[in-house]
């Protein structure tokens, strides 16, 4: 029943390719592949006939199995596909339909080549729902995994650019820090801010928590290890930004950090200052001159 449901598909497939083309696309366009202005119209008619054309010369080659070596040729090109539409934006949805939208066309085929043998049409329809579900499933596999590295990529560069390093003065630098502080998002900014210590040759780092929602034994760990790995290059912390909620919140897990803190930005840059021995001061007003 399989040898023959797979020889009867290849007929089918060899026979009837440009009506299963025409097929595939009008259920294709029909189906919002070409709405989203993602892809043009001759792209995607190139796509699916080079994926056709490889299914194909794969089922001339005696493969049944969509995972055998005739098929190589076929998951290649269906993996580059779904990487690219992972990059360009594409649904899930709109992937997944490249592939499993040649069924219809396909079934359409083999009924007219089987001139209704209703025995040779159920194999061939097997056959083809085997193979075209694990190429199916491939593709899928491919685009999710190519998204999750987009995703990964996005999220490392956002948190590289919502940690960024602010010379208030020479030898003292600015660590504003906005959102949840977690395990990765602390890797980043133990090196940043140890970089632009080392570029500064900074005395001081102030670490301002403004932005900071909430600060729980966790998020305290994760500022003390900044502030331990700061220290051992030379610079000492100041964390400003604790609101009174916050310094609530601290005694009550009885959270320490060990190290000066302030409420706000202003008075961590004034004792930053007189650390290094410096201070601001209000200018007189010049006086009038006479008439």
């Amino acid at each position: 029943m399989e040898t023959d449901g797979t020889h009867i598909l290849v007929r089918a497939v060899t026979e009837d390719e440009g009506a299963i083309l025409a097929g595939w696309l009008r259920l294709l366009r029909d189906g919002g592949s070409l709405q989203a202005g993602r892809i043009r119209e001759a792209e995607l008619e190139g796509q699916a006939r080079l994926v056709l054309g490889l299914l194909r010369e794969a089922l001339a080659s005696g493969g049944s199995e969509a995972g055998s070596s005739p098929y190589d040729g076929v998951r290649d090109v269906l993996a580059e596909m779904s990487r690219s539409r992972a990059v360009q934006g594409f649904t899930p949805s709109d992937t997944a339909n490249f592939v499993f939208s040649l069924k219809e066309p396909v079934f359409s085929a083999l009924n007219r080549v089987c001139a209704g043998d209703a025995g040779l049409v159920a194999a061939g329809t097997w056959a083809a729902s085997r193979i075209l579900d694990r190429l199916g499933l491939h593709t899928m596999e491919v685009f999710l995994s190519s998204r999750e590295a987009v995703i990964g990529r996005q999220s490392q560069e956002i948190a590289e650019l919502s940690t960024p390093v602010v010379r208030l003065w020479d030898g003292i630098l600015a660590l504003p820090l906005i959102g949840t502080l977690d395990s990765a998002r602390t890797g980043v900014v133990m090196d940043n801010l140890l970089q632009a210590i080392v570029d500064e040759e900074a005395e001081i780092a102030i670490i301002d928590i403004t932005g900071v929602p909430t600060v729980d034994t966790l998020v305290a760990q994760h500022l003390l290890k900044a502030i331990a790995a700061a220290r051992l290059m030379g610079a000492d912390c100041i964390i400003s930004g604790i609101r009174p909620q916050i310094a609530q919140t601290m005694v009550h897990l009885g959270v320490e950090l060990n190290v000066v803190s302030k409420a706000n930005l202003a008075g961590a840059f004034a004792v930053a200052l007189r650390r290094t021995g410096r201070a601001v001061t209000r200018r007189p007003a010049p006086a009038a001159i006479a008439d």
